[in-house]
């Protein structure tokens, strides 16, 4: 059997966690399954989203893995986002809430082989 070799997804930095939030809580409210990939990177820590563009040109879709940094590990399981009348909340927790949308947090040991961060 041969090996696949895998190109490397685009990425994209956001500017923050509510970022990640707010994709989040647009792909929970289309009935997608979201979760976090979470790895370190030298001594920060990446929180981030692999998803598909679709439809770009001729191609069937650009594979993208959105996401945001931080020097901390955050301490919880899921990613917490209440959307209403008042704004946006975005959240870590280590539960999920009734009338919030989540996406658990997956740990990986290493970042993967197919993810190259941009030099910041």
């Amino acid at each position: 059997m041969s090996k696949i070799e895998l190109r490397p997804v685009r990425t994209i930095k956001v500017r923050g966690l509510n970022d990640l939030g707010r994709i989040v809580a647009y792909l929970s409210s289309l009935g997608q399954p979201v979760y976090i990939l979470h790895f370190k990177d030298g001594n920060k820590s990446v929180y981030g989203i692999l998803m598909i563009f679709k439809d770009y040109y001729n191609l069937y879709g650009v594979p993208m893995f959105y996401y945001h940094t931080s020097e901390e590990e955050y301490k919880g399981n899921y990613i917490l986002v209440k959307v209403d009348e008042t704004g946006e909340k975005v959240e870590i927790s280590h539960g999920t809430r009734h009338g919030w949308f989540y996406a658990p947090i997956v740990r990986l040991e290493r970042r993967p082989e197919f993810i190259e961060l941009k030099e910041e």
